[in-house]
């Protein structure tokens, strides 16, 4: 459910008003954002869900505007979605905007308006940077998901064969790929029962 903190709140005919700029503090479920007039007043502040649907409920109804955010987890599909809504999208590196605006404590209202007017005053004092397209996001979720498991993976095969050695075991030589529950035939029983549950893991890894 979205909360309104207004200053100079005047119905819908605030949206009306040319030239807006608008920032916005991305958070994991909950957003905030100000609006900023021509003169640099700030005449909106509220939060929405960080959803699509939140996204579009808002600015859907927004003329088109400048609108500043910082980067971060949902930084990429959220400035996609707004561009594609038609507003002028800056997204600000995360690092700039905390040097310009330094505080001593978390405020996400103010950090929006901190947003605002900066995005206002001089754009390229947020340090702009331009997301990966969907697709090659998508491509790089890939190629990451994909050394989670290696590496997980190789996490769990170092483990088998250490716990194996603190208990005066070795486990055949193999490579990670060749890792399974086979390979445990040798060991004792009660060091077997421990370690099924660790080579199905490696298994399963080994077969995605």
């Amino acid at each position: 459910m979205r909360k309104c903190s207004t200053v100079a709140k005047r119905g819908n005919g605030i949206f009306r008003k040319p030239k807006l700029t608008i920032g916005l503090d991305l958070g994991d479920r909950t957003s905030h954002y100000g609006i900023l007039d021509e003169a640099g007043n700030v005449i909106l502040e509220c939060s929405q869900p960080t959803t699509p649907k939140g996204i579009h409920q808002v600015f859907s109804r927004i003329p088109r505007s400048r609108i500043a955010l910082e980067t971060g987890t949902h930084s990429p599909w959220v400035s996609r979605q707004l561009s594609e809504l038609g507003h002028e999208v800056i997204v600000a590196h995360a690092r700039k905007v905390r040097l310009i605006g330094e505080t001593s404590r978390k405020d996400d209202r103010l950090d929006a308006r901190t947003l605002a007017r900066l995005a206002r005053i001089d754009p390229g004092l947020l340090g702009p940077v331009r997301h990966r397209s969907a697709k090659a996001q998508i491509h790089l979720a890939v190629i990451r998901a994909r050394a989670a498991l290696v590496s997980t993976r190789t996490a769990l095969v170092n483990a088998a064969r250490g716990l194996t050695k603190s208990y005066g075991e070795r486990l055949r030589k193999c490579g990670t790929g060749q890792m399974n529950r086979e390979i445990a035939k040798g060991l004792s029983q009660e060091l077997r029962d421990a370690l099924e549950p660790l080579l199905q893991e490696i298994e399963s890894l080994n077969a995605t």
